[in-house]
């Protein structure tokens, strides 16, 4: 077999391995997913009339703010999603069935690929999960064109595999799952000091650069404005700008501490 097919061999049973475990061990997954689902019932039909008033031109309209607030949900549901990964990727170098992988003859990157491949598609399946929620509550996307969606899966999925393989590089930085799970929490709590709830403009003026200069802020004005037909200003490539860097960063980063392992 050539270096590419044994390559792209190793790493679809890679994948089988880590979709059967997260079928096996749903528990993970589901109290991941169950976090952006509560939030969204709880600012909806909890806060919805006021943060909905507090956004708006002073009216309480329900539905607006579930247009404001899905995008961000759609987010964050990625970001705990790759919480798993890191979590799985420690689990595998603590528990010793990465070394006993080395001593098979498969392609060395195969491991990596499978966890990641692995994590997009879940991430992926959470947000459609978590989007069919959104709109059985009333969220409606009328306003996009298919260019749009398409732009909008696209941006999702690209967000995923960044984090994911910042996940990994933090599963394979930890010396046990309960740090992966640890180092990994920035990865839940920065869309809550995002615009994924109020505007980035209406938070103290200390705040706001907070609030505006990381990753999730322009990713999700960009597809808030993909799902709703709204303007997205130059957020659409800073959030591009933010995917492409934290996705070689966490590559490298992970091929790095993973080879260093191995030594």
């Amino acid at each position: 077999m050539s270096s590419l097919s044994l390559a792209v061999r190793d790493s679809s049973t890679m994948l089988r391995r880590n979709l059967l475990h997260a079928r096996r061990y749903p528990s993970l997954t589901l109290n991941l997913l169950l976090t952006p689902v509560m939030l969204l019932l709880l600012f909806v039909y909890i806060f919805g009339d006021v943060m909905s008033a507090g956004i708006g031109d002073g009216g309480a309209d329900r539905s607006e703010y579930i247009a404001y607030i899905v995008p961000g949900i759609l987010m964050m549901t990625i970001g705990g999603t790759v919480v798993g990964t890191a979590v799985s990727v420690a689990t595998d170098m603590t528990e010793g069935i990465i070394a006993r992988f080395r001593t098979l003859a498969i392609h060395r990157g195969a491991v990596l690929i499978g966890h990641v491949v692995g994590s997009v598609l879940q991430c992926i399946a959470s947000v459609v999960l978590v989007g069919a929620v959104a709109v059985a509550i009333g969220f409606r996307s009328t306003g996009a064109t298919a260019l749009e969606w398409l732009a909008a899966f696209g941006l999702l999925a690209l967000f995923s595999l960044a984090l994911t393989w910042i996940a990994v590089g933090m599963g394979l930085s930890s010396p046990n799952a309960e740090a992966a799970a640890n180092s990994a929490q920035p990865l839940i709590l920065l869309p809550l000091i995002s615009s994924a709830f109020i505007p980035a403009d209406t938070m103290p003026g200390w705040f706001q650069p907070i609030a505006e200069y990381q990753p999730f802020t322009p990713a999700i004005e960009t597809l808030r404005g993909l799902l709703l037909g709204t303007g997205i200003g130059n957020n659409w490539w800073i959030a591009l700008a933010w995917c492409l860097g934290l996705a070689v960063l966490g590559y490298f980063w992970s091929a790095s501490k993973f080879n260093s392992d191995a030594k």
